[in-house]
């Protein structure tokens, strides 16, 4: 692995990663350089789909994960907590008749 292609990624740093990612990235999650992923590419062999944007290349985090043997995020309490917090708002600013009326 070349040195600008930075250290291998975590599982936290996996696990944050935006909806697509670009070649670079893929490359260190898989522990090779960006030579090395382009290569790969062009012999059909990267081990995960790719797509072609112009004349750049993208991958979904979803495909890129699993071909990681990463199937499921994990849940985070504070998430859990966010996503409480917005379905209370949601519920207050829209009640959808699930309260009992007597």
């Amino acid at each position: 692995m070349s040195a600008r292609s930075g250290p291998p990624l975590g599982f936290a740093e996996a696990f944050d990663l935006p909806l697509s990612v670009d070649l670079r990235t893929a490359a260190r999650a898989f522990g090779v350089c960006p030579g090395t992923a382009y290569r790969l590419i062009r012999l059909g062999a990267f081990p995960c789909p790719v797509l072609r944007m112009g004349r750049r290349y993208r991958i979904p985090t979803a495909l890129l994960l699993r071909s990681l043997g990463i199937e499921e995020r994990p849940v985070y309490a504070a998430d859990l907590r966010a996503g409480a917090g917005y379905a209370a708002r949601f519920d207050d600013n829209h009640p959808h008749g699930t309260e009992d009326p007597s």
